[in-house]
């Protein structure tokens, strides 16, 4: 099996191809899922590690997907705080751009990212940014070595006027408030959003998921976005008829 490879279950539903760089992650998000998936403690998952090979690997396989998109990354952040020793991240970029393929970037990165913004827009690349919260207190609680919301913000604004395609995964969902907030203060340079709710956390029974869908897709509406909705966020639609997607 490659290193690119084909997301299933709810990852497939932001990209049909994906790679991951390093194994683990030193942002220290709590509500991260990656720590069960990939198996390993929460201890071991923040002492993170280039892939073996995978320069190697990503250039054997990338002539494969040629003409593709393949999103940096699922299980780990593509600019969490080693990029910036190993610049793993960099280098894929330049061998995607030689092989015609696309990156789809998702990172929590804030602007540590934006030195590769020259690269980026020569690869064309779709960048994209985690947001959860609007208050910085809650976004060092559960997000304690990423990059603040308003950095996150900037570093979006920054990918748009470089020309960049933007999106943002309102996912998980842990104060609905606040994603509503996001989406007033980012629809100007933002073009898509994907939503999700907040799962396996007994904190998710407590939010009325059905009233959240309903007023997300409001004022995604009212700025005439992009959106999509997860699967698990759209159970939740009144009468359980097709979810809702524009």
């Amino acid at each position: 099996m490659g290193v690119i490879y084909e997301p299933c279950g709810k990852a497939k539903e932001y990209c049909d191809l994906a790679v991951n760089l390093y194994v683990g992650c030193s942002h220290g998000c709590i509500y991260c899922y990656a720590p069960r998936y990939i198996r390993k403690t929460r201890e071991q998952f923040l002492k993170p590690y280039p892939r073996r090979n995978i320069l190697i690997q990503v250039e054997k396989e990338s002539p494969s997907y040629s003409g593709r998109e393949i999103q940096l990354c699922f299980t780990c952040d593509p600019y969490q705080h080693l990029e910036e020793d190993y610049q793993i991240t960099r280098q894929v970029l330049n061998i995607f751009t030689k092989h015609d393929v696309k990156a789809r970037i998702l990172t929590k990165g804030g602007m540590k990212s934006i030195r590769d913004i020259d690269l980026m827009v020569k690869n064309k690349s779709v960048y994209g940014a985690t947001l959860t919260f609007v208050n910085e207190s809650d976004s060092k609680h559960y997000e304690p070595y990423a990059a603040l919301p308003n950095e996150r913000f900037e570093a979006l604004k920054v990918a748009k006027k470089a020309g960049l395609e933007t999106w943002v995964s309102l996912e998980p969902v842990i104060s609905p408030e606040q994603t509503i907030e996001i989406v007033h203060l980012t629809y100007e340079y933002v073009d898509t959003y994907k939503v999700g709710k907040l799962n396996h956390d007994s904190e998710a029974e407590k939010i009325n998921w059905q009233k959240f869908l309903i007023d997300v897709t409001e004022v995604l509406k009212k700025y005439n976005k992009r959106y999509y909705i997860k699967k698990d966020l759209a159970r939740f639609q009144i009468g359980n008829s097709k979810r809702d997607k524009k």
